[in-house]
């Protein structure tokens, strides 16, 4: 007979209101962790505050640690709990999450000076402007559209000499990189403490001190110290934040700055485009995929 696994699997398929009953029922019966996952291809951009949203159609993957039993559970299951019920449990062999993860992220060149470089990878051009990064639990590795578009517009045309604004900072690369491209000062600013977190000790990292780039949460009073100062604005955030910060992130800017919007999807950028207007002309800078990044001066 052979050998059991480390782990096993079960995998669901559930409308979102079928949800939080299954997970209940499943981590009452032993399962050590849920994950949902989208089953259509569904996009989720407008979480609004203190929302949990959920894709119409829900993956579950319920793990079990392998020498259980799971044919009496499935037998058990109750119909009304999900649209889809798995035949068996799938084995899962034991593996070491963080390397995998790690293998995934690989230095990136962005633009013509920047290479983002995961902080346990030798950077492949030394003489490049390498930002060394680890993510951490925060947005932002420079893979993403969104990310990319901000770096390569801060590559081709931020002059040294700027003070900028990194709000949403998640990981920091953004506020980093224009930091490493010469601006004298950068603020960050997230909602987030895990992005605080991560943001300084990649500034750390990149031997861009605290007194450079201070890293802080909204209500801060570097934000209103900040006001009307920033020569460059960036903010890749999603689309409905966007409208609602369109004052706070104008206020910081002084006449003439540059703002930065990503995060939003081609149809989204009118409904930005307007929002902004009355501070902002906007336009369409760069398209990558279904995601665009707006740029524009202030009036």
């Amino acid at each position: 007979m052979s050998a059991a696994a480390d782990w096993q699997e079960l995998h669901f398929t559930a409308h979102k209101d079928q949800v939080k009953s299954l997970e209940d029922w499943l981590f009452a019966r032993g399962a050590l962790s849920v994950t949902l996952e989208d089953e259509a291809d569904q996009p989720l951009l407008e979480p609004g505050p203190g929302e949990t949203p959920l894709w119409d159609a829900v993956r579950l993957t319920a793990l079990f640690a392998g020498h259980e039993d799971l044919a009496p559970l499935l037998g058990e299951v109750p119909p009304e709990l999900c649209t889809q019920t798995p035949a068996a449990a799938v084995p899962v062999a034991d593996r070491e999450w963080t390397r995998v993860w790690e293998d995934q992220f690989h230095p990136l060149q962005i633009g013509e000076r920047l290479w983002i470089c995961p902080s346990w990878t030798p950077p492949p051009n030394p003489d490049a402007i390498n930002i060394l990064l680890d993510p951490g639990l925060a947005f932002g590795t420079g893979t993403h559209p969104t990310t990319a578009m901000c770096l390569r517009a801060l590559d081709a045309d931020l002059p040294p000499g700027k003070r900028v604004v990194d709000y949403g900072c998640g990981s920091g690369i953004l506020g980093i990189a224009a930091a490493r491209l010469g601006a004298t000062a950068v603020l960050g600013v997230d909602n987030d403490p895990q992005a605080i977190t991560a943001s300084r000790d990649n500034a750390r990292r990149n031997e861009v001190p605290d007194a450079a780039f201070p890293v802080v949460l909204p209500q801060d009073h570097l934000v209103a110290d900040w006001q009307a100062s920033a020569d460059w604005v960036v903010a890749n955030i999603l689309a409905g934040p966007l409208v609602a910060l369109a004052p706070v992130l104008t206020s910081l800017m002084v006449p003439g700055g540059r703002l930065l919007l990503a995060g939003l999807l081609a149809d989204q950028a009118e409904a930005i485009i307007e929002a902004y207007a009355p501070e902002v002309t906007l336009s369409v800078a760069d398209q990558q995929e279904e995601w665009v990044l707006l740029g524009g001066l202030k009036h």
